[in-house]
């Protein structure tokens, strides 16, 4: 059976195409988001066939999840960003017990029991802090782009106190520091400890271990060590932290479709 998964963040776009039999992607992509998502996300799914050499016709299902899933209107069916991200990443880690997804502009914690079974979650989607536009305002005021804000907040010495975990706030907080003469290097290093410890405090009480980071902070050199620091265990990143809502779609899907 082959079927495909569209994940329909906030800021990027993302697909796979999944040999459900063999287990082997077929294809992957990663797209910027933008106004029109179907006609983006028909897009998408075109250069995913092409890549795998198949036609539309040769998928079972095609699953979207996310932001923007209700928006995907040739999807056979539609499932929750959180049922999709702790199915793609029990896919690839089966003993996962903690999730922490961040992505452009929300963030989650999810809990899981033994088989994969989605516990409980608690999700930040009203405030950019703890998400990666709070990591993208950051590397425009310290001039760099964020494949640079890990290797500055790897040479930090101490990292600066960030109080303020309002975007806003915390840019007047860092534009202070700068000008008081504040190392971009402490910055950098301040900024994802008080992003680790917003994520940490939105967990409420101790994660239970294995913990695997996905999502496209994931993909930010430096935060997952700040995240194991303040969690205090050690944290897994899979190879491709962007995908795996995308990748649980699709096994969903097929699991639909099998039916």
């Amino acid at each position: 059976m082959i079927v495909a998964g569209i994940d329909g963040g906030s800021r990027t776009l993302k697909g796979v195409i999944l040999d459900r039999e063999t287990g082997e992607v077929l294809a992957r992509a990663v797209r910027d988001q933008g106004v029109e998502h179907g006609r983006l996300a028909e897009e998408l799914l075109r250069s995913l066939l092409e890549e795998a050499g198949l036609e539309r016709k040769d998928l079972a299902a095609v699953t979207a999840t996310g932001y923007a899933r209700n928006t995907i209107s040739f999807a056979d069916f539609r499932i929750t960003e959180i049922s999709c991200h702790a199915a793609g990443v029990v896919r690839l880690f089966p003993e996962v017990r903690s999730i922490v997804e961040i992505g452009g502009q929300d963030s989650k914690v999810i809990r899981l029991g033994r088989g994969g079974r989605v516990l409980d979650f608690a999700m930040n989607d009203r405030c950019a802090a703890g998400t990666g536009r709070f990591l993208e305002m950051t590397a425009v005021k310290l001039e760099v782009g964020l494949e640079g804000l890990g290797r500055l907040a790897g040479r930090a010495g101490e990292p600066s106190p960030i109080s303020s975990m309002c975007v806003v706030f915390a840019e007047t907080e860092i534009i202070g520091l700068l000008a008081s003469g504040g190392r971009r290097e402490d910055i950098a290093a301040g900024v994802m400890e008080a992003m680790a410890r917003r994520v940490a405090a939105m967990a409420g009480r101790k994660l239970e271990p294995p913990v695997v980071f996905t999502g496209g902070v994931a993909r930010v050199g430096g935060f997952r060590e700040a995240l194991e620091r303040v969690l205090g265990l050690p944290v897994r990143v899979p190879p491709d932290p962007v995908l795996t809502g995308a990748l649980g779609a699709a096994l969903l899907g097929a699991e639909r479709a099998g039916r």
